[in-house]
């Protein structure tokens, strides 16, 4: 009798960010986002002269959980969740600690996209969305072994979720999304009219 298994499986987290620490108003964390980002000049030149769509705060402020409570407070939660995704993961942390790295802010307007890439020196990249309208675009997700198959053919449209060479989630609002670091994804182009606002993080291992 044959026997078929699933081998090295790849581990993806989803929850509402409000399952651990305390409930975050939505209204003002937008309210934060744009705040932050009017007024970060350094972001948005480097936005503009690196060919990001829109806004980040990624390569100029390290401080958000300093300059407005709601960050501290999702920050709380964000460990918790990384707590639970770490221990699903059954890591051996060797009595060390995953710890925030960088937290940052996104903000893609229409035509905005972001292109495929990983995050590297990271253990645990995420997101968690603070807006997100309408046709603003999913979450895509690559099978990290897509560029050995060679000759593969190509899967059946209907194939399992496991055997999809991409994956394509649709966040909503308040939910946080966590995966390993080394698994690339991307953000397809916003194909609404409103802004899709989010925040990503890392965590490393120290």
């Amino acid at each position: 009798m044959s026997t078929i298994s699933s081998l090295f499986v790849t581990r993806l987290y989803r929850a509402a960010l409000s399952d651990h620490g305390t409930p975050l108003d939505p209204a003002e964390l937008e309210a934060s986002c744009y705040s932050i980002a009017e007024d970060d000049d350094a972001g948005q030149t480097w936005s503009e002269e690196n060919g990001y769509p829109g806004y980040t705060s990624y390569a100029s402020l390290t401080d958000l959980p300093w300059r407005f409570p709601i960050f501290a407070d999702m920050v709380t939660a964000l460990d918790q969740h990384v707590a639970d995704f770490a221990g699903d993961l059954e890591f051996d942390l060797d009595g060390r600690a995953l710890k925030l790295e960088d937290i940052w802010i996104n903000i893609l307007p229409e035509g905005g996209s972001h292109s495929s890439h990983i995050h590297p020196h990271s253990v645990i990249s995420g997101t968690t969305y603070v807006k997100v309208p309408d046709g603003a675009g999913a979450l895509k997700l690559e099978d990290p072994r897509h560029a050995m198959m060679m000759a593969a053919p190509a899967r059946l449209r209907t194939a399992r979720a496991e055997l999809k060479p991409f994956i394509y989630i649709t966040p909503e609002p308040g939910e946080v999304v966590m995966w390993e670091s080394w698994l690339r994804h991307e953000v397809p182009m916003n194909q609404s009219e409103d802004d899709r606002i989010s925040i990503s993080f890392n965590y490393r291992w120290e």
